[in-house]
């Protein structure tokens, strides 16, 4: 028993940010932000009593139509994500409400820019348990909720958006093979939110010092992300005996351009291999993956090999080998 993605869905946001836009709020320009990071826009959830929940809930009924299955047939919802609605209940819970998923239990699943492959493994190993055949994973950020516009050395890499995938059980050879996942608690202090937790509290002082936000030090988390995003992906490739002609795609988080282009040259495959759209979304966080999948899922093949990648705060990193399990129609 092995758990297979049947189906991919996504919703992205209708405002586009672009570097232009941006060089009108911090001190920055759209040749530095692109040489740097590839990015070009990104999409930022505007609209009023909306945020990570109601764009996974619209990720999910996308699926749902493509699937042509009703809400009552998920089993679990794993939701992916560092900005949930509230910090209880968890957002799964309200994106079951929203979409009408009445036999669902769910949870939240929160390990920053790795939470969707994270969920992935997590989500495969309920359907290899044979006690559940349809969970609904999906990775959704509203970043925009978490940065300082007024930081440029943050508020230029992030986007909002959401991604779903649908895990159900196949006795083929194809679906999730093999994963390696990390994490190393000592690189907290490079990238992380200082207050809103029950360490440090919210109040007064703490929204004054701006310590809502992402706080990120470049240079570390850059270095230890080159390195590991490779060395999990080329780990996939060694334990599975894969040579890069046998890899359909690299399907990498979208966190900065040129630690995916050292990703693929310490795999042996060329960037035409390459899942990349962080020039039009940025780094949505835990949406990357998906969103990934579903713009390249017409041109997939059944049997094609996929491997997915992440690194993020915490630090947390892992790779997932992917046998695609159909046919684009």
């Amino acid at each position: 028993m092995r758990a297979a993605i049947t189906a991919v869905s996504s919703y992205l946001p209708d405002y586009v940010l672009t570097n232009k836009e941006l060089e009108t709020m911090v001190d920055t320009s759209d040749e530095w932000i692109v040489s740097r990071s590839g990015i070009h826009e990104r999409r930022i959830m505007k609209e009023p009593g909306k945020a990570t929940a109601f764009m996974a809930a619209e990720a999910a009924k996308n699926l749902l139509k493509k699937r042509n299955i009703q809400a009552s047939e998920i089993d679990v919802i794993i939701l992916a994500t560092v900005t949930p609605d509230y910090q209880f209940p968890a957002s799964a819970n309200i994106v079951s409400d929203m979409i009408g998923a009445t036999n669902a239990w769910g949870f939240d699943l929160q390990a920053a820019c790795s939470s969707f492959i994270y969920g992935l493994e997590v989500g495969s190993k309920l359907i290899e348990s044979g006690t559940y055949k349809k969970v609904l994973l999906i990775g959704a950020d509203t970043m925009s909720s978490i940065i300082d516009y007024t930081d440029r050395g943050t508020c230029i890499l992030f986007g909002d958006g959401a991604g779903a995938v649908l895990l159900e059980p196949t006795e083929e050879q194809v679906g999730v093979m093999d994963a390696r996942l990390y994490s190393d608690g000592a690189g907290r202090k490079y990238l992380y939110q200082i207050a809103g937790g029950s360490l440090k509290p919210a109040s007064a002082e703490t929204v004054a010092k701006r310590e809502h936000f992402v706080k990120m030090d470049g240079q570390p988390v850059f270095k230890v992300a080159v390195v590991k995003m490779a060395e999990v992906a080329v780990e996939m490739m060694d334990r599975n005996h894969l040579k890069a002609e046998d890899v359909a795609y690299l399907v990498p988080h979208q966190a900065n351009k040129r630690i995916i282009e050292a990703t693929a040259n310490r795999m042996g495959v060329g960037m035409d291999k390459v899942m990349l759209n962080i020039q039009k979304y940025a780094n949505t966080t835990s949406a990357t993956l998906p969103l990934c999948l579903d713009e390249w899922e017409h041109k997939l093949k059944k049997g094609d090999n996929l491997i997915l990648t992440t690194f993020g705060a915490g630090f947390t990193w892992g790779g997932i080998y992917i046998k695609w399990a159909y046919d684009s129609k």
